[in-house]
């Protein structure tokens, strides 16, 4: 074939090397869907918007067509790099895939044990799982008796257990006379004994039968499916202990680093599908982990509860999640019935109920309501903010007689995306930086002790306060570029300050922050203060009114109360009103798994709560743009850093 002529059919010829993959494509595919029918992974954390520029390609020959990108540089363009997912091929082509970035496991080998040891130990409330599991000892049929089997193990089960009613699936009706006769009719029944919230398994219902007498263990799953990180707990339903966890970052960030991003990638041929394989693929890998460190077969393990964002929990389902980012914003279902893990594709016992937690709106999802019961707001007199920190932000107010929710749409910077040298909390990122205000020098801590490779979410917290207080940079987010120090200077983005010079770093270049990053980071922070500053003055209450902060979530737990509150992303309020409760998701999760009642209570809250759309109320736009300077337009909401900032001064 030769440069630049189109084949005469519509079918043309890719080339994708240095795999060697060769494929046949329309005319007019995007190299980004020609890479996934050849089965190439191309990272695309931007859905394929072109917005963040991370898949890139070469194109060594062959024509190409190219829409223009500002994340394409004259020079890329002339050595002949397209964004994957902005070209279109118009003949054949060979394309050099370079090698895609790495998501690395969250978790090192060397920090899981101790870890696991920090996990709850011990359930609190009275244990009562909706999974039971009954050895049954029944008397085999004559002619005498010829009870048909299911009907002879309903008798047996109501006479040496009480349970009346008992229904099934075909599955286990298929296997039922088989492992019957085999075990010589003695069997264990496992039972998902039903509740009011799960309405298509109101009552017992056979879910498997096993040879002889298997009711020594018993184990379930709680999992958070979150838009960065799946975790997964093992449960033990007979002591409400937490054997262990495993978790991995959700393998659909290569689709899209945030929920709007993924749901525009699932609108585009397989792409619904192929977001629901990776996340069971994800959640598959946890589980395998599980089941083998712990030396159990998956089998045996009989029920999920699962929680996460409304988009997360459609896209587990294969549901399209389409409509939740379309006007009205509604999705497919709040409150999911409860299904079967064969009929979901989770690899548990076949016929193991896997029990979706209910969501309360289109942006505020099971992992909410999953939050505010693990964390107790739903108790307390004391007028409480609950918040859930992470691409999405999400907030309840109220105490044990109301709750008020809702969501912004905070974006992923604070965990990488849309920042130069952003990277997630992995060995080699920058998690706290302080600037000496006498000459702008920085000191940095690096997780795992290691030369830095970019700066993650604390990190970045860190160091926009400290440049703040220093005057590095003006309440704008603009750079003094007339100070005394190499450390600020201008770059191809702007005006930029260097964290890591480069022999200092792993990447052999200056880490750096932008005037862009800057920009970036401050829409996020003031996209979260806007949020919780309408609720609160949405029911004629000020802020300094809260009397707790409690945040969950991931990231979290790893933010300095102190320098949140010096950019403006917490509110200025005494720092033993913050309370750090981890991943309050998983934790509800784990709740609602052990305790039919408070899987109850869990629906009641999602029932009991108020969700409040910023997006078509115009005081959250009022409330973002005052809160896009640091600390905030308002700098008497901010005491303490304007107290702070006159001492640096002085």
């Amino acid at each position: 074939m030769s440069e630049g002529t189109v084949t005469i059919s519509d079918k043309c010829i890719v080339v994708f090397k240095p795999s060697g993959k060769v494929i046949e494509v329309e005319v007019g595919t995007l190299l980004s869907e020609a890479a996934a029918q050849a089965g190439i992974e191309l990272n695309l954390p931007c859905g394929g918007q072109g917005r963040c520029g991370r898949c890139k390609l070469l194109v060594e020959h062959g024509p190409v067509s190219r829409r223009p990108s500002a994340k394409l540089s004259p020079a890329e363009e002339e050595e002949g790099y397209a964004l994957a997912c902005q070209a279109v091929v118009k003949g054949d082509v060979i394309l050099f895939v370079p090698e895609q970035e790495k998501i690395e496991r969250r978790i090192a080998e060397e920090a899981r044990g101790a870890e696991r040891i920090a996990l709850p130990l011990e359930f609190e409330w009275p244990l009562d799982p909706s999974i039971g599991k009954f050895f049954v000892t029944i008397k085999p049929p004559s002619l005498a008796d010829n009870t048909t089997d299911f009907d002879r193990l309903r008798r047996e089960l109501k006479a040496q257990h009480g349970i009346s009613d008992l229904t099934t699936s075909l599955p286990v009706l298929k296997k039922l006379a088989t492992t019957l006769r085999d075990a010589d009719w003695q069997v264990t029944a496992v039972l998902e004994m039903g509740d009011s919230v799960s309405a298509n398994r109101c009552g017992p219902y056979l879910i498997n039968i096993l040879p002889g007498d298997q009711t020594a263990q018993s184990f379930g799953l709680a999992i958070d499916i979150g838009t960065t990180t799946n975790v997964v707990y093992l449960i033990d339903l007979l002591s409400g202990r937490v054997i262990d966890r495993a978790s991995e970052y959700n393998g659909q960030i290569s689709c899209g680093e945030d929920i709007i991003s993924r749901i525009i990638y699932s609108q585009k041929g397989d792409g619904l599908a192929h977001l629901q394989r990776l996340v069971l693929k994800t959640l598959k890998g946890l589980i395998d982990e599980l089941v083998s460190r712990n030396r159990i077969r998956p089998e045996e393990i009989n029920k999920a509860t699962v929680a996460g964002n409304t988009t997360m929990i459609q896209l587990f389902l294969g549901l399209n999640p389409r409509y939740i980012r379309e006007e009205p914003y509604i999705p497919t279902i709040s409150h999911p019935l409860p299904m079967t893990a064969e009929e979901v594709g989770l690899n548990i016992s076949p016929q193991g109920t896997v029990d979706c937690l209910p969501g309360v709106g289109a942006y505020v999802g099971a992992d909410i309501t999953a939050g505010v019961l693990s964390s107790g707001m739903y108790q307390t007199d004391a007028l409480t903010l609950f918040m859930d920190v992470g691409t999405n932000g999400e907030m309840v107010l109220g105490n044990a007689d109301w709750l008020l929710a809702c969501a912004c749409s905070a974006g992923p910077a604070f965990e990488g995306s849309g920042v130069r040298h952003g990277m997630r909390a992995t060995a080699g990122a920058i998690e706290e930086i302080w600037i000496n205000p006498a000459g702008y020098e920085p000191t940095y801590r690096v997780i795992g002790n290691v030369p830095p490779r970019g700066i993650c979410g604390s990190g970045m917290i860190s160091l926009l306060a400290e440049m703040f207080i220093t005057g590095v940079i003006d309440k704008s987010g603009k750079i003094h570029r007339d100070l005394p120090t190499p450390r600020t200077r201008v770059g191809d983005h702007g005006g930029e300050y260097v964290v890591a010079w480069a022999a200092e770093t792993a990447i052999g270049h200056d880490i750096v922050i932008t005037e862009v990053d800057i920009e970036n980071l401050l829409r996020t922070k003031a996209a979260i203060y806007a949020g919780f500053s309408v609720l609160v003055h949405s029911v004629g209450l000020q802020l300094a009114d809260v009397e707790q902060v409690l945040i969950g979530g991931a990231f979290g737990q790893y933010i300095n109360v102190e320098k949140a509150i010096q950019i403006g992303l917490l509110p200025d309020l005494p720092w033993d009103r913050f309370k750090y409760l981890g991943n309050t998701s998983v934790l509800g999760a784990t709740y609602s798994l052990l305790s039919r009642e408070l899987r109850r209570e869990v629906a009641e809250i999602a029932n009991k709560m108020t969700y409040l759309e910023l997006s078509a109320d115009n005081r959250f736009m009022d409330q973002f743009m005052s809160a896009l300077f640091l600390p905030h337009t308002d700098t008497a909401s901010f005491p303490s850093v304007m107290k702070l900032l006159e001492k640096v001064k002085s």
